[in-house]
C-alpha cells in the first residue's frame, strides 16, 4: 500500500508539473527543494511531507486528495476557469446585442400591425447605433479597453449615417453631417495614442 500511494502521488505531480509547463527545476525553486527531490517523488522514491503536499496542491489549485487519489476528474486550471468566464462573457454580450434587434423587430412589428407605413424601416436603422452601445457597454466592463476606441468610430459614424438617412427626404444638404465625422475621428485618433503612451 505505501508503494502503491507513493505511485499516484508521483504521477499526480508529475502530471500537474508537466500540465503547467514547468520543469522540475521550476517546481524545486518555488518549493525551495532541489531538483533532486522532485525527481524521487516523480519517480515515487519518496513522498513530499504534508506541508509540501499542500504546498503542491495550492499551487496547482487542486486539493490535497487530489493528489492523494488514482482516479478523479481533470482538474481545472485557472487558465481554464479564465477561458470559460470569458466564453461565457462573449456569449453573454452576444445575446445583449441579439435582444436590441429582437426589440426592434417586435416594434416594427407592432408598428406594421397598427398601420402606420411611414418610415417603419428607420427603427433598424437606429438599431444600429444601439447595437454598438451595448456593445461598448460590455467591452468596457470584461474585455480590452483598447478595443472601445474602434467601437466608438463605429458608433460616430453610424449615428451620422442614422441621421443622414432620417434628414435625407427633407432635401437638405446633409451630407455635412459626414464633415462633423472627420474631426471626431481625429480625436478618438488621438485618444488612442495617448492612452497608449501611458501604458
Amino acid at each position: 500500500m505505501p508503494n502503491e500511494l507513493k505511485a499516484i502521488i508521483a504521477k499526480n505531480i508529475a502530471a500537474l508539473r508537466t500540465g503547467a509547463g514547468m520543469t522540475q527545476i521550476d517546481l524545486a525553486e518555488k518549493l525551495n527543494y532541489s531538483d533532486k527531490a522532485v525527481s524521487k517523488w516523480e519517480r515515487g522514491e519518496s513522498i513530499p511531507d504534508v506541508l509540501v503536499l499542500k504546498q503542491i496542491a495550492d499551487m496547482f489549485q487542486v486539493t490535497v486528495d487530489y493528489l492523494l487519489e488514482e482516479e478523479h476528474a481533470p482538474a481545472v486550471t485557472s487558465s481554464l476557469k479564465d477561458k470559460i468566464r470569458r466564453h461565457n462573457r462573449g456569449f453573454i454580450t452576444a445575446i445583449s446585442i441579439l435582444l436590441v434587434w429582437l426589440l426592434a423587430t417586435f416594434i416594427f412589428m407592432i408598428v406594421d400591425t397598427l398601420g402606420i407605413e411611414n418610415s417603419i424601416w428607420f427603427i433598424f436603422i437606429y438599431a444600429v447605433p444601439s447595437t454598438f452601445v451595448v456593445w461598448l457597454v460590455f467591452n468596457s466592463i470584461w474585455f480590452d479597453r483598447r478595443r472601445n476606441f474602434m467601437i466608438v468610430s463605429l458608433l460616430i459614424w453610424s449615428v451620422l449615417a442614422s441621421a443622414y438617412l432620417t434628414l435625407l427626404p427633407f432635401e437638405l444638404n446633409v451630407w455635412l453631417l459626414f464633415v462633423v465625422g472627420v474631426p471626431g475621428q481625429l480625436i478618438i485618433v488621438l485618444w488612442s495614442r495617448l492612452k497608449k503612451n501611458r501604458t
